[in-house]
């Protein structure tokens, strides 16, 4: 008899018992299912994202002609940007209102939050070719400074018709 390690021992009677159990045709239907069943894999529905749709997330909040560009998360009226002006700055022949609101908005590209300062232009029609209303985080009206719904163009030293909002980066918040 030959001398054994535990090592064989323990495979040869598990493979014996794995014989005396099953056949060789079990054994290959078992292997056919497990092939198939492989190749059938990449027809589950999975939602897939792509690079393009990715890409086209990313310019929608980074557009200032967009409602949806990172620093309007409280502006209300006309988007400066698509007014001939730009996000920070009034269109000719209008002039920024000298009192505004203000808001905290997060910039997805850097993951930090912004002060950000929103003021009416005045002083040519209005201007409502991107209208955009987003008051996240706006304030009710007794706290004027915060809300985005008072015309501002009525206060201070500028005309009075309304022409579009601007959103100013003041500084990065607070944290």
């Amino acid at each position: 008899m030959r001398d054994h390690s535990w090592f064989d021992r323990f495979f040869e009677t598990t493979s014996r018992g794995l014989a005396d159990r099953s056949g060789r045709r079990s054994f290959l239907a078992k292997l056919g299912a497990g092939v198939i069943g492989v190749a059938a894999m990449p027809l589950l529905p999975v939602a897939r994202g792509t690079a393009e749709a990715a890409e086209a997330e990313a310019k929608k909040w980074n557009d200032p002609k967009s409602c949806d560009y990172w620093a309007y998360c409280s502006i209300g009226g006309g988007l400066c940007a698509c007014c001939g002006g730009t996000s920070e700055m009034c269109p000719p022949g209008s002039q920024p209102a000298q009192i505004g609101w203000v808001g905290t908005c997060r910039n997805p590209g850097d993951g930090k939050s912004y002060v950000i300062s929103y003021h009416d232009c005045c002083g040519s029609s209005g201007c409502y070719d991107c209208a955009c209303e987003r008051n996240e985080g706006a304030q009710p009206r007794y706290r004027p400074q915060l809300t985005p719904f008072v015309n501002w163009c009525h206060g201070g030293n500028v005309p009075v018709p309304y022409t579009c909002t601007v959103a100013k980066v003041v500084s990065v918040a607070a944290g």
